[in-house]
Order: C-alpha cells, then structure tokens, then sequence
C-alpha cells in the first residue's frame, strides 16, 4: 500500500474512531518531506471534523520553580540541574490569581498550575486549592488544569472538589525506555496517576515529549498507550535542550519530523485535545502555523522556565492562518492581532550601513 492510500486508511478509521494499526501509524512517521504536505492535509481532514478550526488557548503558571527531588533527564528543574533557572518555593494565590488574569484575558480559556516536585503533601493540596478559589472567584468559566506530580490515594478527589477541572501528568515515553529518562520514579506510577485523576471525575492530560533519543517505534508505542488511557487532552511537547541537564545536547529534531509526530498523534487520538506545547518555537520554527492544522490547542505565553513566544504573536499566527481562538469566536481576526507596523529601510543601499542580509 501507498503512502496516500494508508493516509486514506488512517482518516477513514479516525473519522470512524477505529484504531490504527502500528504499521500505519509508523508510516506517517517515516514519509518523506516530499510528502508532507499530503500528511498534513489528511490529518487536518480528521483535526476538521472534531474541533473545525478553533484553536484553544492555555496559559501556564508555574507555582513552585526548581528544588525538585526527581532526577529526570530532560528537566530543567530536576536533583542537581545546572540550568539557569528561576527557583523559588509557593507563590500566594492572590499573586497566581493575577498571573492567571493576564492569561485569561490575552484569551486562555484554561489555567495550567504547575509545581515542581515527585508529588504533593496534603498541605501543598491545601494550598493549590487556595490558589483554585481565587481564580474560579474571578473567573467562574475558566477551567483549571493542576498537575503536581504523582497523586497518592484521595488527593485527585480534594482537588476536583476545590474546583479543579483537569489534571495533567505525562506518559512522555514508551514505557519500555522510561528508565533511560528517568529513575526516581516509573512509568507506571505516572499510569496510576493519570487513572486516579480519571476515577477523580477529573478531565485526563496526559502526554508525550518527542525528542528524547527515542525511535519512531516509541513514539508510536506511547501514542497507542495514550489512546488506550483516553486522555480528554494530549499535549505534545518537543525536547527543550536545556544546557546543564543530562539531555542538553539532544538536537535531533527537523521542522518536518515535528509536524509527522503531531499528524500521527492526531490520526491515534482523533477526538482528543492535542495540544501545540513546549518546544515548538525552537523546533517548528516558520513552520509553526503548519501545526495548527495538526493541534487545536496551544500554550499562550511563556512555559515552565523558558521563554514562548509573545502572546500577541501567537494570536497574530492563529489569525494569519485562518484560524479561530475558541471563545473570540465573534472577533474578527484582524483584530486579535492589531495592524502591523511599517517599517521603514535606513540600511543597505543609498546609506553607509550594511545591507539585511
């Protein structure tokens, strides 16, 4: 068979919620570039069908940087990480209630709160729903996504009745390379996690980090293991090279291999969230927009402890391409990105200063 018959293959299955096969699934990872475009289009039919062109935005803060106990080797937070980092324990929840207002209104339908750690104690429960109150308070609609490490027995509970809307906790790996990752913990305590947060009445988030050294045999295995999970939201994040980490010289990412992993976790999660997350400013790079047709969510702003891009350029993108951010339905898309300024040529030829180029 084909590449285009097995894109065929893949969209009929997805728009029918039947499951690809590997094979089929590790074809759209090992096409050429020259292919690329015939990818895309066929992942958009299925990105179309559950989600039209609305893209959703989410804005992370970052409760509690760095001082974390586990040893995992892409973190820029891990035991003993080298990266030049901001540290600092809890932030109050009147100060993450305005972090989060200037998300909300840049367009963040939904408030990730992060802290760094292998899991919360009861008290840090306490504290992130403190945290929850104050931003429902202002913001009834908002959904709040927590995702604080390994959840022990009950604590998925307390955080839905403080409000909490969804939980987050990374699969990031096929289970059978997790220990190349990281040690402190294992594959399947982040499993337990993800069930817990479900059986919670959680909304499940869970996903992967592509980059890692890992085979497209992998990525594939951790997106069926995903599929089987059945997360509400998948996020897809690309390896930040963080120097001072154990994975900081891993650069073997192309814009084009990007754009086949999120196309092949769209044809195995269909009617999921997929997620545009870290790492795609530094990977997809001019190609960015290109994703949208793939994901119909994104990070607004800025991540855990590297900078995003603008958010003003995030919207300018989502509108260029012809897309909508979901809840500015009503909004024209000239207008989430404001006019564009002329700039006006003072180098190069009929002056003494270099040329651009």
């Amino acid at each position: 068979m084909d590449l285009l018959e097995t894109l065929n293959t893949l969209t009929t299955k997805a728009l029918s919620g039947q499951k690809p096969t590997r094979e089929e699934a590790l074809s759209v990872l090992r096409s050429g570039d020259d292919d690329l475009l015939d990818v895309v289009a066929a992942a958009f039919r299925v990105r179309r069908r559950y989600f039209a062109k609305r893209v959703k935005l989410n804005f992370l803060v970052n409760l509690k940087s760095g001082l974390c106990p586990e040893d995992c080797f892409y973190c820029s937070q891990r035991l003993s990480s080298g990266a030049d980092i901001l540290r600092y324990t809890w932030l109050k929840a009147a100060e993450v209630a305005g972090l989060a207002r200037a998300g909300i209104s840049g367009g963040a339908r939904r408030v990730c709160l992060v802290a760094s750690g292998r899991g919360p104690t009861d008290r840090d429960i306490d504290r992130v729903a403190d945290v929850i109150s104050a931003i429902k308070a202002e913001h009834p609609s908002v959904e709040v996504c927590a995702c604080l490490g390994l959840l022990s027995e009950g604590q998925a509970a307390r955080l839905r009745a403080a409000g909490a809307d969804a939980y987050n906790h990374n699969l990031n790996t096929a289970g059978q390379r997790y220990a190349d990752i990281c040690t402190t913990h294992t594959y399947d305590d982040r499993v337990e996690t993800v069930r817990r947060a479900q059986r919670a009445g959680l909304s499940p988030c869970s996903g992967i980090i592509a980059g890692l050294g890992e085979r497209d045999e992998d990525l594939v295995e951790v997106a069926l293991a995903l599929r089987d999970l059945k997360p509400d939201s998948v996020p897809v994040n690309f390896l930040i090279p963080f120097e001072g980490t154990p994975l900081g010289g891993e650069w073997n990412l192309t814009p084009q291999h990007c754009l086949r992993i999120l196309a092949m976790v769209r044809f195995v999660c269909p009617d999921a969230e997929v997620r545009l997350a870290g790492g795609r400013e530094i990977h997809l790079g001019s190609l960015q927009p290109l994703a949208l047709y793939l994901a119909n969510s994104i990070f607004l702003g800025d991540y855990l402890t590297s900078a995003g891009q603008e958010g003003h350029q995030d919207l300018k993108m989502i509108a260029e391409a012809g897309f909508t951010v979901e809840g500015l339905e009503a909004v024209e898309p000239g207008a989430l990105a404001g006019p564009e300024q002329v700039r006006l040529r003072h180098r190069g030829a009929g002056t003494d200063l270099p040329p651009n180029a």
